[in-house]
């Protein structure tokens, strides 16, 4: 009698246990779905490239060469690796610069400079030379304005002004620092 109890114990047992496995296969959620397999896939990339960005008014807003670009399938957006830039001004005040990478909208209105920004204006007539050292910064090509919220160094003949986030206006030739300002000034000769 006591055989058959143990029997009935290990088949009930059994049973249980594989009635508990077909629960557990059976109310367990489906497995997820890799949306993508693989790195984005580019519509088109150019190596080695000259581009001429035109802006809603019809005219240069931007040159920028560089060794890479890529533009992803479904966006319009172009992605460029250590490109070499000038962004036009309005009175001819053209600024010259780096960057370690650059987003570029379909428009050709917004550009986002990544990593660190090493830009410089020459000396014209009216103006003289600047440097700007920074990263991550947003330019508006249309309005010739740009912003970071990253630590700026902004340089010009006699003086040095250190800061964190940046706004400049290159239409009014006005660059403000936001916050931390530190400014180094040359004295000027006294003429009398």
């Amino acid at each position: 009698m006591k055989d058959r109890r143990t029997v009935a114990w290990v088949v009930a047992l059994a049973f249980a246990a594989a009635l508990t496995q077909l629960l557990v296969w059976w109310l367990k959620p489906p497995p997820k779905t890799v949306a993508i397999v693989g790195p984005p896939r580019s519509s088109y990339e150019l190596d080695h490239f000259t581009l001429h960005a035109f802006g809603l008014d019809g005219r240069l807003a931007f040159t920028m060469t560089a060794p890479h670009l890529a533009r992803r399938e479904g966006n319009a957006a172009l992605y460029v690796n250590s490109p070499h830039y000038f962004f036009v001004g309005s009175d001819g005040s053209n600024w010259y610069g780096t960057s370690q990478y650059a987003w570029i909208s379909a428009d050709n209105n917004l550009v986002k400079l990544i990593g660190a920004i090493n830009m410089r204006r020459p000396p014209t007539p009216a103006l003289s030379a600047a440097e700007i050292h920074t990263a991550d910064a947003t330019v508006w090509t249309q309005d010739k304005r740009m912003a970071t919220a990253a630590p700026s160094v902004i340089q010009e003949p006699g003086s040095i002004l250190r800061g964190t986030g940046m706004k400049a206006d290159f239409t009014t030739h006005s660059l403000e620092l936001l916050s931390d300002v530190h400014a180094t000034l040359a004295p000027h000769a006294r003429t009398h």
